[in-house]
């Protein structure tokens, strides 16, 4: 009797060779694995367009002197501000072209909606980076980042609608918004609003507490559930694992933590301002064609601008090529605004963050 054929046992897994890379210390399990074959192809796939790399004079006058209606980049020269436009086409909009936003017989003209959009995320754009590098730093954003040369991010989400009382009646109970898998939580049948409550709202993202009997800090098993749903979504648009960000053996201690974790806590608070004081007011300007099944506007996540990958586009540098991309710093910026979850074991220090 011939023995079973077994070879069907392995189609899921990697084959050798595979690498690893230490990032904590020994023993704590804090290594990332990844594949170097499957590494290429998805660093192939998320390689920034050629930019425009032919210089273009900053002097003479201002596009906000010389064109209608502009608003935002007033402060670049003429040459820059083509210069810009010409990129934004090819990175939103490479076959529709200019009218995608504009009325081609009247480009001042505020008649298609997508005008009114991109002044938006150019707004948008130019804040995050003058203001949220403690998460882009001098890598920055562009509008292919998040765009990849589609008019809509594939990376948008919107809230899921409860179906709660549809199942309560058909007598087959409630799921609590979970126990489906869902692409927000990486497949897992994990809380489907995780979301809602941490990427628009400022709900209390930590579960874990700092003593053995929980004392000053109780969470419940749906907490637990939402924040576990959160941090299958960050790692899955990162590529990565728990040990990214994490010594998984001590969760909750930012002293063994990778600088990785500071920045994804600072991430977290720059998607909450791009959803809350960017999107949201975007809502009653988009076609109903462009809202979700509870009327809302598609919204940021972490997998919008980082695709499978630690660095977006392999980290290269493209906002300094752009100096319309980057704003004035707001001298009213506050991280802390968009929800303090405690900032005392941060790696900069306490003292002048609180």
């Amino acid at each position: 009797m011939a023995p079973p054929d077994l070879s069907y046992g392995l189609v899921g897994c990697d084959r050798p060779p595979i690498d690893s890379e230490q990032t904590g210390y020994r023993g704590t399990g804090m290594e990332n694995i990844d594949n170097p074959r499957a590494e290429e192809a998805q660093g192939l796939s998320n390689s920034h367009p050629e930019t425009a790399d032919f210089e273009v004079s900053s002097e003479g006058p201002k596009a906000g002197e010389v064109y209608q209606n502009v608003e935002v980049l007033t402060d670049l020269s003429v040459p820059e501000f083509i210069r810009l436009m010409q990129q934004m086409t090819e990175w939103v909009a490479p076959e529709q072209g200019c009218t995608y936003c504009h009325d081609g017989r009247d480009f001042a003209s505020e008649d298609v909606y997508t005008y009114n959009v991109s002044r938006q995320m150019l707004k948008m754009t130019r804040y995050a980076n003058a203001n949220w590098d403690a998460h882009v730093a001098d890598t920055g954003v562009t509008c292919y980042t998040c765009h990849r040369g589609q008019g809509v991010p594939e990376g948008q989400w919107f809230k899921d609608k409860d179906a709660g009382a549809e199942v309560m009646a058909a007598g087959l109970g409630n799921r609590m918004m979970q126990n489906m898998p869902s692409d927000k939580t990486a497949l897992s049948s994990l809380p489907r609003d995780s979301m809602e409550r941490f990427l628009v709202g400022h709900e209390e993202i930590q579960v874990q507490g700092e003593t053995a009997l929980p004392t000053d800090h109780t969470a419940s098993i749906v907490d637990t559930e939402h924040t576990y749903g959160l941090m299958m979504h960050m790692t899955d648009a990162i590529g990565g694992t728990c040990s990214v960000c994490h010594n998984t053996g001590r969760l909750g201690d930012w002293s063994e933590s990778p600088q990785q974790r500071e920045i994804s806590w600072h991430g977290i608070r720059m998607v909450r301002d791009m959803n809350v004081n960017h999107i949201q007011p975007l809502t009653s300007t988009l076609p109903e064609a462009r809202l979700g099944p509870t009327g809302d506007a598609g919204k940021v996540n972490c997998t919008t601008c980082h695709y499978g990958e630690q660095l977006p586009l392999n980290g290269e540098k493209v906002a300094k090529k752009y100096p319309g991309l980057v704003g004035e710093k707001d001298p009213d910026f506050n991280y802390l605004q968009f929800g303090d979850l405690g900032t005392e074991g941060l790696q900069g220090g306490s003292s002048d963050q609180e």
